[in-house]
Parts: structure tokens; C-alpha cells; sequence
């Protein structure tokens, strides 16, 4: 992807010549907090919450929509001329961060339009039921590293604009294609010839090493319920990563970034 062209403003943007915010109560304060604690909040507005200036820079680069930014520190680089910038304590970034560790700066984006995505070539990772918000930015992370086409969501995952998965993606949110389809989206694929590969253990399974997972779609299940039953007869094989016996699984990100890794072969 190419930057964006633009006008920008100062890059050493200051809080003197910024609107200052100083109460939890602005309307900007109350969106913001709430597009980072719900879900269904986030999607009626379209908008999501992100934190950082690295997660700043990599939104500029790669083109999102930014609606608003919120600092306690000045802007180290250039921002286009019409975003909106305020300043605030660091005390009110902190109670309107959803996460713990809450950075210097908070910015809204706009959500992307969704566009068609050609299933047909190259490899795809699809995420069934991974709840923990952690592993899917670092799979999305991950996927980005090493060329994969797309990342699927389906069955319960967590949300994409959770800023937690955010967090993780870092910054590969704004660049790695990501999808969520359902498994009617998903038999269709399988109708229209698309192979399927399945990441579980058992006696059915066959070494990873010993099966070509480039070209596919290959799907991996949460660490505690595995893949679902209608992904698994989704599946014309099933692969399994060799581990010790003394070990009863990896964390999903891990068996992703192993599949990923043989999936370049």
C-alpha cells in the first residue's frame, strides 16, 4: 500500500495549539470510553478505539479514517490537517482507556467497508471460536508477517475492534485483510472446490510436516473446545502439530504462527 497524500499540519504538534479537554463527562470522552468497552456500541457508530503512537503512524501510512485524537504529549510527526486533535491529562486518557496500561494517546477511526476477497489462490487462516483477544491481534500480527491472504472469523471469536486485539495486531489491523463469515459463507467456499485443512489432534490426524497446507484454507479452533463440528467436516484433512506428551495443547497464537511458518513451504 502506498501512504496517503495529504496537507499536514505541524509534526511537533503542542498543547498550547491544541482544544483542551479537561472534564470525563465531553461528549468526546464519553464516545471514546465507550467505543473501547462495547461491542455493539462500536459497530452502531462504525468507529473503534485505538491507542499509541506507533498505532497512529501505522493508521496514517496505510490510509484509515481517523476521526479524532487525544494526547497528554506532543505528536512527533505529521497528522493530516483536518483531525480533529485535543489535549488532556494523562489522569483523564487513563479513565477513558479501556486497557490497563493506557498509552499517551487515544484516536478513533472509522471502520472499514468490508470488500470482496478472492478465496480461490493463496493461503487463508481461519479463526473458529478464538475468544481471547490477545491471540487473534497476534495471529493477525502474525498472518501479516508472512504473506497470508486473509484471516477468517467465524463461530464466537473475539471481536475484531476489541482494543485488546488492537493492541496486539500492532499496527497489522490497518494492513492484513481480515473476514468474518459464517459457516453458510464457509459450505459455499467448499462447494466452489476451496480445500480445507483442519488443526486438531487424534488418530485421524496426520503430521503437519507430511501435508501441503500452502493454497488452503486452514482452520484452527480455541485451545479449550478445539475446532467445531461443522468446521471439522468442512475438512478433507487434519493435521496436527507434534508435541511433547507431557503438553495437552498450545496457545492458539503458537499453533498459528507453526502453521503459518510450514504453510510458506
Amino acid at each position: 500500500m502506498q501512504r496517503i497524500r495529504c496537507t499536514y499540519v505541524n509534526p511537533q504538534l503542542k498543547a498550547d495549539n491544541m482544544e483542551r479537554i479537561t472534564s470525563r463527562r465531553n461528549p468526546l470522552c464519553l464516545h471514546l470510553k465507550k467505543l473501547g468497552v462495547s461491542r455493539s456500541y462500536r459497530e452502531s457508530c462504525g468507529e473503534f478505539i485505538c491507542d499509541g503512537f506507533k498505532l497512529l503512524e501505522e493508521a496514517l501510512i496505510f490510509g484509515a479514517d481517523i476521526t479524532a485524537v487525544i494526547t497528554a504529549s506532543p505528536i512527533p510527526f505529521p497528522l493530516p490537517v483536518e483531525t480533529r486533535v485535543f489535549f488532556a491529562d494523562r489522569s483523564l486518557i487513563n479513565s477513558i482507556s479501556a486497557l490497563s496500561s493506557a498509552q499517551d494517546i487515544l484516536f478513533s477511526c472509522r471502520m472499514p467497508n468490508p470488500t470482496q476477497n478472492d478465496y480461490s489462490s493463496g493461503t487463508h487462516i481461519l479463526l473458529d471460536g478464538v475468544q481471547d483477544p490477545g491471540n487473534v491481534g497476534t495471529i493477525i500480527r502474525t498472518a501479516n508477517a508472512f504473506g497470508i491472504r486473509s484471516i477468517i472469523l467465524t463461530g464466537n471469536c473475539a471481536d475484531l475492534y476489541n482494543p485488546k486485539t488492537i493492541r496486539a495486531s500492532m499496527g497489522a489491523i490497518f494492513k492484513q485483510r481480515v473476514f468474518s463469515l459464517d459457516l453458510a459463507e464457509l459450505l459455499l467456499l467448499k462447494a466452489d472446490g476451496l480445500r480445507f485443512i483442519g488443526t486438531a489432534s487424534g488418530m485421524k490426524s496426520k503430521d503437519i510436516s507430511r501435508v501441503k497446507l500452502k493454497d488452503s484454507i486452514i482452520a484452527i479452533g480455541s485451545e479449550g473446545q478445539g475446532l467445531s463440528d461443522g468446521v471439522l467436516d468442512l475438512c478433507s484433512e487434519i493435521v496436527r502439530i507434534p508435541i511433547s506428551q507431557d503438553c495437552e495443547s498450545l496457545n492458539a497464537a503458537v499453533a498459528a504462527a507453526i502453521v503459518i511458518w510450514r504453510a510458506r513451504s
